[in-house]
Order: C-alpha cells, then sequence, then structure tokens
C-alpha cells in the first residue's frame, strides 16, 4: 500500500473533541514492562485511558523503511560456491552483526524460500530452514530490536525439491499453498530424541540443513537465535495462516494477525473475481517467543497491529474505530475509541474547505468576475452528515505509535487491482489521538 503524503491535499482543517474511550471489558490493570522512558499512561489499562482527536494534522516522522541492498560477500559467496541457489535478499540485524540470506534453489517453487545465516564478511553461519519446510511471505522476515532473534513464516514445503537439480533449471509453476483443505505434516515433525547440534559444521565444511524441526500444513511463525540456531515454531495452530507479525520494541513478543486457510482462499477467489488484489484480513493476536498466545479480537482487519512505545499495549483499527489492548498483566483490558461521528465532522469540514479552493480557482480563471459564487451549505453543529455526500470520509487504513501519548491513524480510500497500474489511494489523510489517563476519584474531589 503506497503512502500518500497528506499535506499535498492542502491547508488543514482542525477538529478537536474530547471524550472518553469505551470500555469493552472488566477493568485490571497491567504491570509495565521494563523499556523506553517511562510513560504517565503506561501503569495505566486500556480501559482508563482518555484520548482528545485532532483531524487533518501532518503526517508523523516514521522511519524510512527501504529496501536493503544485498550483502555483496553474501551474494559473492551465491556466485562462487552455490550456483544452483539464488539470492533473493539480505536483512541485516540492527547490531550489524548477523546477516539472513533469502534465497531459492533451482527446484523450488516461486513463493516458497528458504533462510541461512551469515556473517556481514560473508561466511555462511548455518543454514536456518530445514529442507521440508518453505518460508513463505519473504517481506515479513524480521530481526528482534535487540538483535538477539529473528523471526519468519514458514509451513512444509509443498513439493520435495530435486537433490541435484541439473543446470539451468528453472523454478516451478506458482501454486496456492492453501488449496489443500486437509493441511499434513511434514515428516520431520517429530523431533529426534537426541538431536546434535542444529547444523554444526565439521572445520571447513558446509553446514547441513536442520533436521527434526515441526512444520504444519499452513503458514506459521517460527524464530531462531541470531546464529541461526533454535529454530523452533511459537505458532502451532493448524489451519491458521500467520502472514503478518509486528515486533514489540522489549523483543519480548510478537503483534500478529491471523486468518484461517478457508477464509482466505474464499477472500481472494472473491477479489479475483473482481480483478481485485486482496488485501489480507486477520485476527489480532499476541504471542510470546516463550510460545504463548493470545487472541486479542474475534473481528477480522486488514490494519496492521502497532505496540506502543513501552510494549504494554498494541493498537489496530475496525473501520472507523481504533482499538488498544493491553499485552501484560494479569488481567489484560482492551477499549474502543469510536471515531464516526469525529471523522464525519472533520471529514465535512475538510470537504468544504477543497470546494472553496476550488471555487477560488475557478473564479480566477473566469472571464465574468462579477458572477456570483455557489452558496456553501449551513454546517450544523447538531446534526451529522450524510456520509455518501463526503468524498474524504474513509476508513481507517494505517496505524502508528511513534510516542506514548500520540497514536497517529491515516484514513483513505484504497483500491488495489490485479494491474497495479489501475489501483487507487485517495483523500489520504492524517489525524491523531492525545492519549492521557482518567483522573482518580481522589483527583476528581
Amino acid at each position: 500500500m503506497r503512502a500518500i503524503d497528506p499535506r499535498s491535499l492542502g491547508r488543514y482543517t482542525r477538529v478537536v473533541l474530547v471524550a472518553s474511550a469505551a470500555i469493552m471489558a472488566a477493568c485490571g490493570g497491567p504491570v509495565a514492562k521494563n523499556g523506553p522512558a517511562a510513560s504517565p499512561i503506561a501503569d495505566l489499562p486500556a480501559v482508563r485511558l482518555n484520548y482528545r482527536y485532532e483531524a487533518d494534522v501532518p503526517a508523523p516522522q516514521l522511519p524510512v523503511n527501504t529496501a536493503e541492498e544485498k550483502n555483496a560477500a553474501v551474494q559473492a559467496d551465491f556466485d562462487q560456491n552455490r550456483p544452483q541457489e539464488f539470492l533473493d535478499r539480505t536483512i541485516t540485524s540492527p547490531d550489524k552483526k548477523h546477516v539472513l540470506a533469502v534465497y531459492r534453489a533451482a527446484a523450488d517453487r516461486t513463493a516458497e524460500y528458504r533462510l541461512d545465516a551469515y556473517t556481514p564478511d560473508g561466511k555462511l553461519e548455518r543454514k536456518i530452514s530445514s529442507d521440508s519446510m518453505a518460508v513463505h511471505f519473504p517481506d515479513a522476515i524480521s530481526w528482534a530490536p535487540n538483535s538477539t532473534k529473528a523471526a519468519f513464516v514458514a509451513m512444509t514445503r509443498s513439493v520435495a525439491p530435486t537433490p541435484t537439480p541439473s543446470p539451468g533449471a528453472s523454478p516451478g509453476p506458482a501454486k496456492s499453498t492453501h488449496a489443500d483443505p486437509t493441511p499434513t505434516v511434514s515428516p520431520e515433525a517429530t523431533p529426534e530424541p537426541t538431536p546434535s547440534p542444529e547444523g554444526q559444521p565439521a572445520a571447513g565444511a558446509t553446514p547441513e540443513a536442520p533436521k527434526g524441526i515441526l512444520t504444519f500444513g499452513t503458514e506459521q511463525i517460527y524464530i531462531c537465535d541470531a546464529d541461526g540456531t533454535g529454530v523452533k515454531p511459537i505458532t502451532q495452530t493448524e489451519g491458521l495462516i500467520y502472514f503478518y507479525y509486528d515486533w514489540a520494541p522489549d523483543s519480548s513478543m510478537v503483534a500478529a494477525l491471523a486468518v484461517t486457510a478457508r477464509e482466505w482462499e474464499y477472500f481472494d477467489g472473491l477479489a479475483a473475481m473482481k480483478g481485485e488484489s486482496w488485501t489480507p484480513v486477520g485476527r489480532l493476536r499476541v504471542v510470546e517467543t516463550n510460545g504463548r498466545e493470545r487472541r486479542l479480537d474475534d473481528n477480522l482487519t486488514a490494519v496492521r497491529p502497532v505496540f506502543s512505545p513501552d510494549s504494554t499495549k498494541v493498537a489496530t483499527a475496525f473501520d472507523t474505530q481504533i482499538r488498544i489492548y493491553d499485552t501484560v498483566g494479569t488481567t489484560p483490558t482492551q477499549a474502543a475509541i469510536p471515531l464516526r461521528n469525529q471523522l464525519l465532522l472533520s471529514s465535512q469540514a475538510f470537504d468544504r474547505e477543497q470546494q472553496l479552493k476550488l471555487q477560488g480557482q475557478d473564479t480566477n480563471t473566469n472571464a465574468n468576475v462579477n458572477a456570483a459564487p455557489t452558496p456553501t451549505p449551513d454546517l450544523s453543529t447538531t446534526t451529522l452528515p450524510d456520509p455518501k455526500t463526503l468524498v474524504s470520509f474513509n476508513p481507517v487504513v494505517q496505524v502508528e505509535w511513534p510516542q506514548p501519548e500520540l497514536i497517529y491513524f491515516r484514513t483513505a480510500f484504497v483500491k488495489r487491482m490485479q494491474n497495479d497500474a489501475d489501483s487507487v489511494t485517495s483523500f489520504a489523510r492524517w489525524h491523531r489521538l492525545i492519549l492521557s489517563g482518567q483522573p482518580t476519584a481522589a483527583q476528581q474531589k
């Protein structure tokens, strides 16, 4: 999804409304984790947060996600020593001490990848994925912020590759990985009783692919240590497709979206019939690195979840509603912030401003300078506008949490087509919520 700078839309209209987050669960307070600078709201449960809404604000300052250039030393190793394997990309750890190599063998299917660990100077440390494991969604592969672990999505390889492909062999045709309604477990599903160190090579030998790793018929989230050891799945729900996850800033967990394989096939098929490219939707959950998983919501969303800077909360959106969930504590809570009315009013003001600008341009180019301007509608403070009359009233498509008390969210009309040239993203506007804590009974006296 391409981001469009809303500053190109002109002067900003500001609407400030104050309200309390609607309670969706019983109160209870999470215990804050150690992390970045202490926040006044870190110790507050989600249901005790107040917010102030500000419309049409400048876009937040976010890290620029540029594609990393392939590590030259790793590429050289593939060119010289691995001619039947094709390096797709490299991903360097934040501390610059390790590099993940994402690649395919000549006989592998187009959407099925493999993963190895390298040193920055191009030395192969370990093979991370087993021969029966197919790494999917390579764009989702990421390092934990503290560089101690990496996460990726994988499942059982659909077709065993040819051990020694002939020179010039090309990958087979792409195949849907979710067509089989009865997912199976890889033959390597049962760990070896007394496994030897994973992929530990003899001096000067090429590491072997690890064995005894549990695999599944649908995509699961795996983690490994920085040097490629300790590969294990942290999700083990056969039939669910985990297609997106985001690391917590403290590296203790990921916030993930997952959907059933049947739902994936159904929604993808509907989009294909319309010539559209389906944006995957999933149900939000948090998964700790020890494998403990908690589903946070039963509703589907395409908005990628984001953690608070202190890792104590996670947020996402459903249409015109922002939801915040506690990620820590014995009695975690969740809260909904309905923004439909606020967005209707701010969209009405935004559309009116754009119309006035267009009228001003027409007046400047109109030979009849005495023509009367088009009357503008009377903005009512008690009656909400009809959303069908507002071109800039659109759902939330992106959420960002760059500062403890600030949640930014972008609304836009987005339509993705199979022919990317026909895709549309319009009326992209940034807004934000300024969070604060509800006063206690003592403070109210």
